[in-house]
């Protein structure tokens, strides 16, 4: 064993700035995951969809601390010298006031009254909280597996981490092992699609069960509204680039709780007919569509890139 599991975990942190800075560390985890995919794509597929996860996780971050710190809304607007990473967040504050008109449209005003003191500023907050969580509990295992193997992770696990984690990185291994024996190539590419699948449950049910269980229910509403994957100019033509709980579901299915995604079983059904076919075309599209590879450079150098 090279080290512990803390020790992986601190070595994972010490890539991020502090806590208290919110949109750097959230771009900061944006860029580490799409520089994963990048440098490892053809093994690594949980970290490309994690980095567009956490890129829209990020639109809203900017949103709510800028209404915690409303100085900063004025410091966009006049004359101070900008960071070169904040020139997208006028198009970022665009696309969340967009998805707030459609919220306002389909929510009843009592119930965005509330979410517009309470729930924006409290819900989110967990959600950030989940967004250090995914991190923490899944970049130490990247990690520790591109420099010590799959022992490394055999050795650090805990035991919760073993029917989804372990397993996955198990699959991986496997089909990494054939592509570079260059033998069974659509065997390697279903092994290592479906271990990702498994980090991606572990994802799912271990680290962002708790997170979704803390939200108010007025906020789950929110979030269900909220909750999509924005792959922009990353699709290749002809494939969608968005997937949106609230538009798979239909909108009244999601204010009256039919279909929430604090459920895990509604979350997962639409990852499975949603999220993940949009995915795999972006990601089949990698080698073949220049706008791929050109947005999840845009992440890896600190930019959400344009939607």
């Amino acid at each position: 064993m090279l080290q512990g599991k803390e020790e992986w975990k601190a070595a994972a942190e010490s890539r991020l700035p502090p806590s208290e800075e919110i949109i750097k560390r959230n771009r900061a985890i944006t860029s580490h995951y799409a520089r994963l995919y990048l440098d490892h794509h053809d093994i690594f597929k949980w970290a490309g969809m994690a980095a567009f996860a956490s890129s829209q996780v990020g639109i809203a971050l900017a949103f709510v601390e800028m209404m915690q710190t409303p100085a900063k809304m004025m410091s966009y607007g006049g004359g101070k010298k900008r960071e070169s990473n904040d020139s997208n967040i006028l198009e970022e504050m665009g696309e969340l006031f967009a998805g707030a008109a459609r919220i306002v449209f389909f929510l009843p005003f009592s119930v965005y009254d509330v979410a517009s003191r309470n729930i924006l500023l409290n819900d989110l907050e967990e959600i950030r909280k989940g967004n250090n969580a995914i991190y923490n509990d899944i970049a130490w295992a990247h990690m520790a597996y591109l420099e010590g193997g799959l022992k490394e992770i055999e050795d650090n696990v805990a035991e919760n981490e073993r029917e989804f984690l372990l397993s996955g990185f198990r699959l991986i291994d496997q089909g990494a092992g054939l592509r570079k024996s260059n033998k069974g190539l659509d065997e390697a590419d279903a092994l290592i699609r479906e271990g990702n699948i498994k980090l991606l449950r572990h994802e799912q049910i271990n680290t962002l069960g708790p997170i979704f269980e803390a939200i108010s229910p007025q906020g789950r509403v929110v979030v269900s509204f909220g909750s999509e994957l924005n792959f922009g100019e990353a699709a290749p033509p002809g494939h969608p680039s968005r997937a949106s709980f609230a538009d798979h579901f239909g909108y009244l299915d999601a204010v009256v709780g039919n279909k929430c995604v604090a459920n895990s079983e509604h979350r997962w059904q639409w990852i499975e007919e949603c999220v993940l076919p949009a995915w795999y075309a972006v990601d089949e599209g990698f080698s073949k569509w220049e706008g791929t590879a050109k947005r999840f450079r845009s992440m890896a150098e600190g930019g959400h890139g344009k939607h």
